[in-house]
């Protein structure tokens, strides 16, 4: 009896379900052997009188909403406004770092005139100028970088 209901249930709720939702039935059989063998064939099932170990109900996601036509999208002029205030920033960005990168130089420069006595190895000189030159690097990539950018912008 409770077989039956469940099948009604799955009968009416099948009726609900949209296209594209599958009912996977997985039945448990014994074979002339004695072997435990499992299914998904209901004919099969039936003929063997196996009983149905698990019920899935497979559904497949929704489509997507087609995107309404007075969805907000950004106008020329918005997009050029955007564009102008981009380049703003980045020209700001490259004032900066040429001005970081003319301090970088000149914190150098200061560095390679100063000679202390314990250096008396050219290493150990260059070992210490090593973090002003790496920041001057820094801050010429970065220039570099930054004119790449405000030159595509341009595209």
């Amino acid at each position: 009896m409770d077989a039956r209901k469940l099948l009604l249930a799955l009968a009416l709720g099948s009726l609900a379900m949209p296209a594209a939702a599958q009912v996977t039935e997985i039945f448990k059989c014994r074979d002339a052997q004695g072997r435990w063998t499992y299914t998904n064939d209901r004919r099969q099932a039936e003929k063997d009188k196996c009983e149905q170990v698990t019920t899935q109900i497979n559904v497949a996601p929704p489509q997507k909403a087609a995107r309404p036509s007075n969805f907000p999208r950004e106008s020329s002029a918005e997009r050029a406004a955007g564009k102008g205030r981009q380049r703003e920033i980045l020209q700001q960005e490259l004032a900066s770092e040429e001005a970081a990168l003319t301090k970088a130089r000149q914190a150098l420069a200061e560095q390679e005139s100063v000679r202390s006595g314990d250096e008396r190895n050219y290493a150990r000189v260059e070992e210490r100028l090593k973090p002003f030159q790496e920041a001057v690097d820094g801050h010429q990539k970065n220039i570099e970088a930054l004119r790449r950018e405000i030159a595509n912008q341009s595209r």
